[in-house]
């Protein structure tokens, strides 16, 4: 008699057979693939047993033979020699416009605009920032294949907690261009949550502060029993390693040769000043360089920069760097309802998390010792592999639970120029929510829905994010139809918006994917505006609802009157026309403060129309039973 195997939906038929899955760190300077063999997550070498792959494609001459680009270590030696070819930090660059980009100017490659995203010209011709980190991820991907000797089934691939929904979805484009299955996108603090909880079985509330290369995030996480879930999150994906090297720099120059930090400085040159810088850094975060200090040294095209450099002189020079760290820090946590005495430990996540500077502010911050046991580099890869173990039912990760939260809250516009908030920011993701709305105008047949985002009650104070329409609504009285909007964010912290009208069944979407991406200005702007301006935005939308309810008032009754103004003595209609004239007078007033003035107005005008409203009923009723016997009604 045959045994026949049953396997769950999903399942491979051979249950033996084990997906080749990994989780990818796509850093700003490095980037890593790492996958779970043998129970352990562990970071998968090149050929000559280098983890970190850095984050720098090289495009050549395709008239001069060869491939035509370089990636990782090879393309980062070429840096020198040919700074306008050689694309580092690109990772600022997705979903972004050029003007988006900080000190763009400062880049040593040309960025310029194209399509409403940010590109970059090459002697290869223009490469969009999708297409430079598909080159670092396909790379990741053969190493991942070469390691396992087969396939890659797919990744979960990490991305800093503040990238908006066109951030990601380059991200997602750059995988697909690759090659790569993305199986989830996960934040970086939470992916360094996943390898320390996990590897430590800790519980309790922890913040993970991840300094990389180019972006800063800070997570607030509760941990417990294999649940996941983040509290708040926030940062600047504008702050990184690269701003201190660029501060350090700046630093020297200022210090040994103040015409030319004043002087435009040639491509190759400030390529060379940056790399220096970067050495320099690193040689101060070992302990005989905070003991002894290091000499900057250089060979610019204008000749040879020296300069000894002391720890005391890297911390003065990036102090106000660390400092918009622990003030991004400050806002998550009341953000969270927490202070630093809850806090059960801080992760440090990224390689620049190595400075001693930055291990001491943020210890002093939190009064307490960081968590850096793990190797700060290879922690969000890890992460990510056992997230990517869990997802592909390959071990006993399917206990996992990971719930992540949207940065920033969505909504749809009403009418006056209100927000309605249907997700507020820090809701837990994957999520669904949906509100019912209805018609302003009767017989109105279609509705334009505007999707925005952002923490101020007006829309323009907002984010627009997308615009659709809603048609073949029947024609109803106005406030009769009821439409549902349902807006839906997925795991990977995409959106997509439904509107359906519920008794007809029409319905409309959108995936929002905007064409670029939010400005570091605009993330501190819309969350520091939505507390700094809390009691404005109320008094505006008082004044905006007050507005919209005499609006309509004055409209039903225009109609009103023009159906059934008979019903009115000339002395009662005189009078209902003062209130309605003095109504329109109160709306002439720009002063958002006089709300109250409107409301009072409107008011006067609903008690002055009662008796109306209710000999307009009873000559309905007697319209609706003439000729109709008792016992039929």
């Amino acid at each position: 008699m045959a045994l026949l195997q049953i396997s769950e939906p999903g399942q491979s038929l051979d249950p033996h057979q084990r997906r080749i899955v990994v989780g990818i760190d796509l850093g700003t300077t490095h980037s890593l693939v790492a996958a779970v063999r043998h129970g352990v997550a562990e970071c998968l070498p090149d050929l000559q047993g280098r983890v970190l792959l850095p984050s720098a494609v090289r495009y050549t001459d395709p008239a001069l033979g060869g491939s035509g680009r370089q990636v990782g270590h090879d393309a980062l030696a070429a840096q020198h020699e040919d700074p306008g070819n050689t694309i580092t930090s690109v990772k600022r660059l997705m979903g972004r416009t050029r003007a988006q980009v900080a000190d763009v100017d400062r880049l040593p490659y040309r960025v310029v605009d194209e399509q409403g995203m940010a590109v970059i010209e090459t002697v290869a011709g223009r490469k969009t920032p999708m297409e430079v980190s598909a080159e670092v991820l396909a790379t990741l991907r053969f190493r991942a294949e070469d390691s396992f000797d087969d396939e890659l089934f797919g990744a979960v691939i990490t991305v800093p907690a503040y990238f908006d929904d066109a951030q990601r979805q380059a991200t997602k484009d750059a995988a697909q261009l690759a090659g790569i299955e993305v199986l989830r996108l996960i934040n970086e603090p939470t992916a360094a949550a996943i390898a320390y909880g996990l590897d430590h079985a800790a519980e309790g509330v922890y913040a993970v502060y991840d300094l990389g290369g180019g972006t800063f995030d800070i997570s607030i996480l509760r941990l417990t029993q294999g649940v996941f879930e983040v509290l708040a999150t926030g940062g600047d994906s504008a702050l990184g390693g690269d701003d201190y090297d660029n501060a350090l720099a700046q630093w020297v120059l200022a210090q040994a040769a103040p015409a030319q930090a004043a002087a435009p400085m040639a491509a190759a040159d400030r390529a060379r000043l940056q790399s220096e810088a970067r050495r320099c850094k690193e040689a101060l975060s070992s302990p005989e360089g905070q003991a002894e200090g290091v000499v900057f040294g250089v060979a610019l095209s204008v000749g040879v920069l020296s300069h000894r450099v002391s720890a005391s002189d890297l911390a003065q020079c990036t102090e106000a760097l660390t400092q918009r760290t622990l003030s991004a820090v400050r806002k998550v946590l009341r953000d969270a309802r927490l202070t630093t005495s809850e806090i059960q430990g801080v992760v440090m996540v990224g390689g620049s998390t190595r400075m001693p500077v930055v291990q001491a502010a943020v210890g002093a911050f939190f009064g307490q010792t960081p968590l850096n046991d793990l190797n700060p580099d290879e922690v969000v890869a890890l992460g990510a592999a056992i997230q990517a173990n869990a997802l592909a039912g390959n071990g006993n990760g399917g206990d996992l639970l990971l719930l992540d939260v949207i940065p920033l809250s969505l909504g749809i516009e009403t009418m006056g120029g209100l927000v309605e908030r249907i997700v507020p920011r820090n809701s837990t993701i994957p999520t669904a929510r949906a509100q019912d709305f209805t018609t302003y105008q009767d017989g109105q047949t279609a509705l334009a829905l505007h999707v925005v985002q952002g923490e101020r009650d007006l829309v323009a104070d907002c984010r627009s994010l997308a615009r659709f329409e809603l048609r073949g609504i029947p024609p109803m009285a106005a406030g009769a139809a009821r439409i549902r909007v349902t807006f839906t964010v997925d795991a990977d912290g995409l959106l997509s918006v439904a509107a359906r009208e519920m008794v007809s069944g029409v319905e409309a979407n959108i995936d929002v994917k905007p064409a670029y991406g939010l400005s570091d200005e605009q993330i501190a702007a819309m969350l520091q505006d939505g507390f700094a301006t809390a009691q404005q935005d109320m008094a505006a939308r008082a004044w905006v609802e007050a507005r919209v309810d005499a609006d309509r008032l004055l409209v039903a009754l225009r109609s009103a009157l023009q159906a059934d103004g008979d019903l009115l003595e000339p002395a009662q209609r005189q009078a209902i026309e003062a209130l309605m004239q003095r109504l329109t007078e109160s709306l002439q007033d720009p002063d958002p403060s006089r709300a109250a003035a409107i409301e009072a107005a409107t008011k006067a005008l609903a008690d002055g129309t009662e008796a109306f409203a209710a000999e307009r009923m009873n000559r309905g009723i007697q319209q609706a039973l003439a000729g109709r016997r008792v016992q039929d009604v």
